[in-house]
């Protein structure tokens, strides 16, 4: 279940069209703004949130901060991607600092999108589980590692 928080309407069709093809039974949810974003979040869970960065209302890191320190810790808890036509360093890291868990830049390659959307869904927002992941995929890559020597 994906919140896409996307006000251009071009954008949203490409996005929910893309992810459509992608991945079969997903489900979408799209809130214009940051503002309903947000109270999309609080109202249903998600398995993430694909957020835009410029919208009218909110914008994307304004959103991100304001889920960040919801009171609720599913909402606090759900990963968040930035979809962004800036990637230059600055961009990025403003979106790091906002609270956001990774970014995609737009337009953006299908592969890369899938691959980041499974990576944030098994993403947990504490520090034992991200431990726990960095771990396994250390154990990932030397077992890879060791196969092929």
């Amino acid at each position: 279940k994906v919140l896409l928080a996307e006000d251009n309407d071009f954008n949203v069709m490409v996005a929910v069209d893309t992810l459509e093809d992608l991945i079969e039974g997903i489900d979408i949810t799209v809130a214009p703004n940051g503002a309903k974003a947000v109270e999309e979040l609080e109202a249903a869970a998600f398995d993430f949130v694909l957020m835009d960065i410029q919208m009218p209302e909110m914008d994307g890191y304004t959103a991100t901060k304001t889920i960040r320190a919801s009171s609720d810790s599913r909402v606090r808890a759900t990963p968040i991607m930035a979809m962004t036509a800036a990637v230059t360093k600055a961009e990025v890291d403003k979106c790091f600092e906002a609270g956001m868990d990774n970014y995609i830049a737009k337009p953006f390659d299908s592969d890369e999108l899938l691959e980041k959307m499974a990576g944030l869904r098994n993403l947990k927002r504490d520090s034992n589980a991200k431990t726990e992941a960095s771990e396994q995929s250390t154990e990932h890559a030397d077992k890879a590692s060791a196969a092929e020597d």
